[in-house]
């Protein structure tokens, strides 16, 4: 199957799922006060799909799993500011568990397609 366009790419939908559940927190009550890791936790889940899309048309699958590896950087730096989040009480443990999870499964699902891009490395994206 060829992907003809980023947003067919499951490790994409995942990391879209990822800020739309890192917006929906981080928006709202003192969460929302907090600039620093209010911006610093959606620029991450952004990054985590836009190095995504921005990585697919790099031309090589070197390029391309270069930003697929910023992505997932991006998804652990989210896990990590969750637990700001969390310790501030802007979160509950059940949006930590949901939100880290989903990171979680970006992070895996951008990995398994790391793999596939290395072991076709001679082919386009």
């Amino acid at each position: 199957m060829t992907i003809r366009r980023f947003e067919e790419i499951e490790g994409w939908q995942l990391a879209r799922e990822l800020t739309t559940q890192v917006y929906a927190v981080a928006t709202r009550g003192a969460f929302a006060k907090d600039f620093g890791l209010r911006d610093q936790i959606t620029r991450a889940s952004g990054s985590a799909m836009h190095n995504i899309a921005e990585g697919f048309d790099g031309g090589s699958n070197a390029e391309f799993v270069k930003f697929l590896r910023y992505s997932q950087r991006s998804c652990s730096e989210v896990q990590s500011q969750l637990y700001v989040a969390l310790d501030q009480s802007y979160i509950s443990q059940d949006e930590f568990e949901s939100i880290y999870e989903q990171a979680g499964k970006t992070h895996a699902k951008v990995g398994g397609f790391i793999r596939y891009l290395l072991r076709t490395k001679n082919q386009e994206p």
